[in-house]
């Protein structure tokens, strides 16, 4: 079986390199909607998704995340805008750290069907529950109470994974 939705699936990538020229208006806002039609528990939409694109912040962000992970690289891989999902505390909403993932995961799949590239950026949850993402996240005209979940590096990719690695053995199961 086969269609645009299967084979984008089948195709998309995460991307680690980018052309520095900041992505168009419209595409950016087709990432975003995508976003907002993930499932999420009760149709509750807990998720708040805010995209940055302004420089000065960009490089706060980069140098936040990079050092909860230890290293000195810039972890969106030069991505000219970033995309960061936020949710309700699991004490509050169980299901915020789920309903965040499918949110990430339909602009992943808008991201590659409009030609741009994303990858997936994890160290938000620490990033946020600092007094300086907390500062940040007021300053981005949030709520109290949220934590981050996740994050995208989104842009014009500079170059492709050349292959695909092979999916494991035995990856479903059927029972009839």
């Amino acid at each position: 079986m086969d269609n645009a939705v299967l084979e984008a699936l089948r195709e998309r990538r995460s991307i680690r390199r980018y052309r520095p020229e900041q992505i168009k208006d419209e595409e950016l806002r087709a990432v975003l909607e995508a976003g907002t039609f993930a499932p999420t528990g009760k149709g509750l939409q807990d998720p708040w998704i805010v995209a940055v694109q302004e420089p000065e912040l960009l490089k706060k962000i980069s140098a936040m995340n990079a050092a909860i992970w230890g290293h000195d690289t810039d972890p969106f891989y030069g991505a000219p805008t970033y995309v960061l999902v936020f949710g309700s505390d699991p004490s509050v909403w169980p299901n915020s750290l789920y309903d965040g993932a499918l949110v990430l995961g339909n602009m992943m799949l808008a991201a590659h069907a409009v030609g741009l590239g994303s990858c997936w950026i994890n160290r938000e949850r620490e990033m946020f529950s600092t007094p300086e993402g907390k500062e940040m996240m007021r300053e981005m005209g949030l709520p109290e109470g949220l934590i981050g979940i996740g994050a995208l590096a989104l842009g014009y990719p500079a170059s492709f994974p050349p292959t695909v690695k092979p999916r494991k053995e035995n990856y479903y199961r059927i029972i009839k």
